[in-house]
C-alpha cells in the first residue's frame, strides 16, 4: 500500500472522483485471474548499457551515483505532457519508449572496485492494492500495466527495487547526483563537489556513438524521410485549409507517432516569410502556391534517438528563379560543410566552410558593404545578417546532443569516427530587408542533413532525401501525381 499512498500524495487523487466504499474496495480486490507476463527478453541495447555503466563506474570509483528519470511535466492542472525520461537515465538503463515511467531512479552503488546498479521503480499496482483503481497517474486501470520489480529486473538485467525504498536507501549517504529532476532525490541527497562532473560526464559519454546508436539514428532518419513524403502528399490539402501549416505539422506528427515514440522536437512548418523565423513553430500560417515551405522535423524512435532534417520545398512543386538562386547558394554552402567533415578536422571547420560559401555568394549578389574576405573576419561578420545560427550541432538521443560537454570537447574539439552531427546552413531574407531586391524578400531557406563521421570520411545518413533543386522537384512530382 506504500506505493498507492505515495502516488496519491503526489496528486493522483482527483477532487471530482467519488471516494469508493469499503465494500467496493473489498469487492475490487477479489475475482481476478493471474496475468503474469511471458516472453520477457532483453533488447540489444542492454549489452551496450552494461558497457556504458562500466565506463561510468570507472570514472567515479567509490562514489555513489544517482540518476533520476525525472517526474512527469505538468501541462495544466492534473494533465501532464507525454512522458519522456531524462536522457542519462535512458542511456544507462535501456528503459525506452512506452516502458518508461516517471519517478524512477538509477543508483550506482559502490561495490568493491566497481558499482552495483540498482533500479528503483514504481512497480505494477497489483489487484490487491487500492492504487489499481484509485491512482489516476499510475494505477493500472487508468494508465495500463507496468512491470513488477521481478519483471523489470528480467527485462533490464539489473537489480530492481520499489521506489518507496529510495529515500531510506539514500538518506545520510554521500552521493553525486543529477539534481533538479526528482523531488525525493533533491530532498535526500545533498549537493556534492562532483555533481557538475557527473553531469558533464554523462553528456560527453554520448559524443561517440556505438553501432547500436548509429543503427537507431538511421531508423529515425528513414522514418523522417517517410514523414517528409507524407507532408508532400498533404500539400494540396494544406493549400486549401486555413492555417495550412498545421496540416503540414499534423501530417508529420502522424508518422512520428506511428513509427516512433514522438517528435524529436517541435516541428517547424514555416511557409512563406515565416521561414525567416529560425524556430517558427506556431505553425498557424497559410500555405500558398508560389511560396516555399521550410520543413525542419525529426522522428524520435522508441530508443529516443532522433533525426533532425530540413528541406525547403516549393509548395507548387517548382522553384521560381529568385528562390532557386538562393536555394543553390545554400546548397553549395551545405555541400562545402559536408565535405569538411572527416576525422581530425576541427568541429569549427564545418561552420567556417559553410560561411565562406555564403559570404562569397552574398558578395556576388551585391548585398554586402564589404568584401567576402573582410566579412569573414570574426570581428566583422556582416554576412551573418542573413545567417545568424551555427551550421550544425551534435545529434543523438537529444536533438542538440551532448550539450553539457566542455568547449574543448565539442565546439573547439576535433571530429572523430562515431560523431553524428547535422550540417545545416541557411539564408533568411526578411520581408522588410531593403538590402535585397524585392523579389528576394521573404525567402528563407535551410538545408539540413544528418551525417556520421567514419574512419575515412563522412556518411550522410539522410542521403536518400533529395537535395539538389532538380531532384527535389522530381521527388515532389512523384508524390503529388
Amino acid at each position: 500500500m506504500e506505493n498507492s499512498d505515495k502516488a496519491l500524495d503526489r496528486g493522483a487523487k482527483r477532487v471530482y472522483d467519488v471516494a469508493p466504499s469499503e465494500a467496493f474496495a473489498e469487492f475490487m480486490s477479489t475475482g481476478w485471474a493471474p496475468t503474469p507476463l511471458t516472453g520477457i527478453h532483453q533488447d540489444e541495447v542492454i549489452a551496450h548499457c552494461i558497457e556504458r555503466r562500466e565506463k561510468l563506474s570507472a570514472a567515479f570509483t567509490g562514489l555513489r551515483l544517482v540518476l533520476p528519470s525525472g517526474a512527469a511535466k505538468q501541462r495544466s492542472n492534473d494533465t501532464d505532457y507525454l512522458y519522456r525520461p531524462h536522457t542519462a537515465f535512458a542511456y544507462y538503463t535501456g528503459v525506452q519508449g512506452v516502458e518508461a515511467n516517471p519517478d524512477s531512479v538509477l543508483v550506482m552503488e559502490p561495490s568493491g572496485s566497481g558499482h552495483t546498479p540498482i533500479l528503483f521503480i514504481n512497480p505494477r499496482s497489483t489487484r490487491d492494492t487500492a492504487a489499481f483503481y484509485t491512482d489516476a497517474k499510475n494505477g493500472e486501470l487508468w494508465v495500463g500495466r507496468r512491470f513488477t520489480a521481478d519483471e523489470a529486473s528480467e527485462r533490464y538485467g539489473i537489480e530492481v527495487r520499489e521506489i518507496a525504498e529510495l529515500e531510506k536507501f539514500l538518506k545520510g549517504k554521500k552521493s553525486a547526483a543529477l539534481h533538479g529532476f526528482d523531488e525525493v532525490v533533491d530532498s535526500t541527497v545533498k549537493e556534492h563537489p562532483r555533481d557538475a562532473e557527473l553531469l558533464e560526464f554523462v553528456s560527453v559519454a554520448r559524443l561517440i556513438k556505438d553501432d547500436y546508436e548509429v543503427a537507431e539514428m538511421q531508423k529515425a532518419v528513414d522514418a523522417t524521410h517517410r514523414g517528409f513524403n507524407d507532408v508532400i502528399r498533404a500539400l494540396p490539402a494544406a493549400v486549401t485549409t486555413p492555417r495550412g501549416e498545421r496540416v503540414v505539422e499534423a501530417a508529420f506528427f502522424g508518422r512520428a507517432r506511428i513509427e516512433g515514440n514522438d517528435l524529436g522536437y517541435n516541428t517547424i512548418a514555416a511557409s512563406g516569410s515565416h521561414a525567416c523565423v529560425l524556430h517558427w513553430n506556431r505553425n498557424d500560417g497559410a500555405v500558398k502556391n508560389g511560396d516555399l515551405l521550410l520543413l525542419d522535423a525529426g522522428v524520435e524512435v522508441d530508443s529516443y534517438y532522433t533525426a533532425d532534417i530540413t528541406r525547403t520545398l516549393p509548395v507548387n512543386g517548382k522553384f521560381n528563379a529568385p528562390q532557386r538562386k538562393i536555394y543553390e547558394l545554400v546548397l553549395a554552402a551545405q555541400s562545402a560543410g559536408i565535405a569538411a567533415v572527416k576525422p581530425g578536422a576541427k568541429y569549427r571547420d564545418i561552420n567556417n566552410a559553410c560561411m565562406k560559401v555564403l559570404a562569397e555568394g552574398l558578395a556576388k549578389l551585391g548585398v554586402l558593404s564589404v568584401s567576402a574576405e573582410e566579412s569573414l573576419d570574426p570581428n566583422v561578420g556582416l554576412h551573418r545578417r542573413w545567417s545568424v545560427h551555427a551550421s550544425g550541432h551534435m545529434l543523438g538521443i537529444d536533438v542538440h546532443d551532448c550539450a553539457k560537454a566542455r568547449g574543448e570537447q565539442y565546439l573547439d574539439g576535433e571530429l572523430a569516427a562515431g560523431h553524428v552531427l547535422t550540417v545545416e546552413p541557411g539564408l533568411y531574407i526578411q520581408p522588410d530587408d531593403l538590402l535585397f531586391p524585392e523579389e528576394y524578400r521573404g525567402i528563407g531557406i535551410r538545408i539540413e542533413d544528418d551525417v556520421l563521421v567514419t574512419e575515412d570520411g563522412v556518411e550522410v545518413l539522410s542521403r536518400e532525401l533529395p537535395r539538389d533543386p532538380d531532384s527535389l522537384e522530381s521527388w515532389m512530382r512523384s508524390l503529388l501525381q
